[in-house]
């Protein structure tokens, strides 16, 4: 009857094992915009939660920036032109 020439640590025996646990997630669909999401959460793409609007996204944040920096722009080229009148 063979027999194991060396004892198997454990590090080796429980990576066998490693995987055993980890089951695979379920997935909602965001009613507004129809994008995967985790159940029991806000939409990261539309930032709805149950159809209420619970939280800015990051492109919304991005064209308030960019609405901001223009309307500075405009105040800066503005206030020089009546500067040098």
């Amino acid at each position: 009857m063979p027999v194991p020439k060396r004892k198997r640590s454990k590090s080796r025996r429980d990576k066998r094992f490693a995987n055993r646990g980890i089951k695979k997630g379920a997935v909602a669909s965001c009613p507004s915009c129809k994008s995967a999401v985790a159940p029991h959460t806000a939409c990261p793409t539309c930032g709805y939660y149950k159809g209420v609007k619970v939280m800015v996204t990051k492109t919304e944040r991005e064209m308030k920036r960019d609405q901001e920096r223009k309307a500075k722009a405009q105040r800066e080229k503005g206030g020089n032109v009546s500067e040098e009148k």
